[in-house]
């Protein structure tokens, strides 16, 4: 079996919601925070270490608050985005303040991540079967071919929040559980027995609630950070360079490996249900939610 890595991308950690750090609320009836959820279900999966995406005006904090923690129960490792962390021959244009979105983020595992990983959000509670579902994928991938990858599916109706509208990658799948395309849905709520939103057309749309959605949660192997490599240099001399707001995303960058027909993504689909903080409304909601969790016995009382 492969050796297999957890990647956390939390170098968005410093944005603000409601006048606190979205990422550090405590859910837990011990003072936990989400992503100790989810490196406590990585670690029981199987996985063999985490590696956290930060930043460096954040890691000192990061470390004291969380790294500390979690370096005591698994191995720990640590990569950066930074704005400026661009190929030869691309400079930072004026008046960008953020880093270039989660394909940059990943990308800085180049070089620090070897095996198969996992990537998931900071801010996300993805439930047990999905890490365990990953896991096994990659554990058991054949290094020797290339472009095997997966994704967690999750329910639509699982995903949404009772506060508010939310945004979902909404997975189109052929009849052997492969993807086939991802298309953004904004502004998604449920309604009667179903749910709304608009594509990105910018058309009203009504989805199924059992549609599977993607929330970030993907399994690769080690050479798609070559991938993000080349597509990252690609990306910015398509003109993105000059863009003070361009994302390099992962979803778009799997997307267009799909349509060039270089990959195949398995979705596993999860009954699990997520919670994440996207509203400052959100949080009682989870706290309630894990602490049926604790109650039920699938997490201790104190992790």
């Amino acid at each position: 079996m492969n050796k297999t890595a957890l990647v956390i991308m939390a170098a968005g950690m410093g944005s603000r919601y409601g006048g606190g750090i979205k990422q550090l609320e405590k859910v837990g009836p011990s003072g936990e925070i989400i992503m100790d959820y989810s490196i406590h279900d990585a670690k029981a999966a199987g996985f063999d270490r985490v590696v956290f995406i930060t930043r460096k005006d954040l890691e000192k904090d990061f470390r004291e608050i969380i790294g500390n923690r979690v370096e005591k129960k698994i191995k720990t490792d640590y990569v950066f985005q930074e704005l400026d962390d661009l190929p030869e021959g691309f400079t930072c244009p004026a008046g960008r303040t953020k880093p270039w979105g989660t394909g940059q983020a990943v990308l800085a595992c180049l070089g620090a991540v070897e095996e198969p990983f996992m990537i998931i959000n900071a801010d996300d509670y993805y439930g047990r079967e999905a890490f365990v579902k990953v896991h096994d994928f990659l554990a058991n991938a054949d290094l020797t071919k290339q472009g095997r990858y997966c994704m967690a599916g999750f329910v639509l109706g699982n995903t949404l929040s009772d506060n508010g509208v939310v945004t979902r990658g909404v997975c189109h799948v052929d009849g052997k559980g492969y993807l086939l395309d991802v298309e953004e849905t904004f502004g998604i709520e449920k309604k009667g027995g179903a749910a709304v939103g608009k594509n990105e057309a910018g058309e009203n749309v009504e989805l199924p609630l059992d549609s599977a959605v993607s929330m970030n949660m993907w399994g690769v192997t080690p050479e798609f950070l070559e991938e993000l490599k080349s597509g990252f240099a690609k990306f910015l001399a398509d003109g993105a360079a000059n863009d003070s707001k361009a994302e390099y995303l992962l979803p778009q960058v799997i997307a267009s490996m799909l349509k060039e027909k270089r990959v195949t993504v398995e979705v596993l689909r999860t009954n699990d249900k997520w919670f994440g903080v996207t509203y400052k409304e959100d949080k009682e909601t989870v706290v309630k939610a894990i602490r049926e969790l604790v109650d039920a016995g699938v997490y201790p009382e104190k992790l």
